[in-house]
């Protein structure tokens, strides 16, 4: 399904902290965090991740990504919409990605696959 909600991520300047309360209270583990400070969610390591936005960021968030094919096109349709960037497009080797707030203020992510042969 295009446009298809599948993945989350939490943004904090604490992700100790984070993980303690969600580990807790979900029992969710967490992966080892890589040299960006993203330590994915769980064994599979799909699902969603916790982010040390000490670097990037620099707030706290809980967001929802949208899987889409043409992330540019994406991102232009939502601007139309009321939108604004608040990350712009971050190209990290493997997906493109970006965070948008609705016109309610809610943050959400888009996100596209790269080619990656």
């Amino acid at each position: 399904m295009p446009n298809n909600v599948n993945y989350f991520e939490i943004g904090t300047t604490d992700p100790e902290a984070a993980k303690a309360f969600y580990g807790a209270t979900f029992g969710w583990t967490f992966g080892e965090p890589g040299p960006a400070g993203y330590a994915m969610v769980g064994d599979a390591g799909n699902g969603g991740g916790v982010w040390d936005t000490s670097d990037v960021g620099r707030g706290a968030w809980a967001i929802f990504y949208v899987e889409v094919d043409d992330i540019h096109t994406a991102l232009n349709d939502a601007i139309a919409n009321g939108a604004e960037t608040v990350l712009p497009t971050v190209d990290n080797g493997t997906i493109l990605f970006a965070h948008l707030n609705d016109p309610l203020g809610n943050r959400f992510g888009l996100w596209q696959r790269k080619n990656v042969a």
